[in-house]
């Protein structure tokens, strides 16, 4: 977090809430393209794309050193969306729940 902001914790949760609700406004994939193209920097992307295909590879099972081998994410990156898959917020299982076949 940046420590010079004149924000208050309030305005800083709404500022976040607008964040979440432009996202929900998105309407399909190539509208999400566009939005995360102009709101990351590729590296910013990235990383946010390499969690995801970690967070794919642990629940089909594998191996952290496999994952790391396959993708090239660090190991402790892929133990942290481990942490969070298996005690975070809920979100990647929401996700993961919500993308699986039926």
């Amino acid at each position: 977090m940046k420590t010079n902001r004149e924000r208050t914790a309030r305005d800083t949760a709404r500022a976040e809430q607008g964040l979440y609700r432009a996202i929900l406004s998105l309407r399909n994939e190539a509208e999400c393209e566009q939005f995360f193209g102009d709101l990351c920097t590729p590296a910013e992307l990235e990383a946010l794309v390499d969690r995801w295909v970690v967070v794919k590879y642990l629940q089909d099972g594998l191996p952290y050193r496999k994952i790391h081998e396959i993708t090239g994410v660090s190991v402790t990156t892929i133990g942290r969306v481990a942490r969070f898959l298996i005690a975070g917020n809920g979100g990647y299982k929401t996700a993961l729940k919500r993308l699986s076949p039926l």
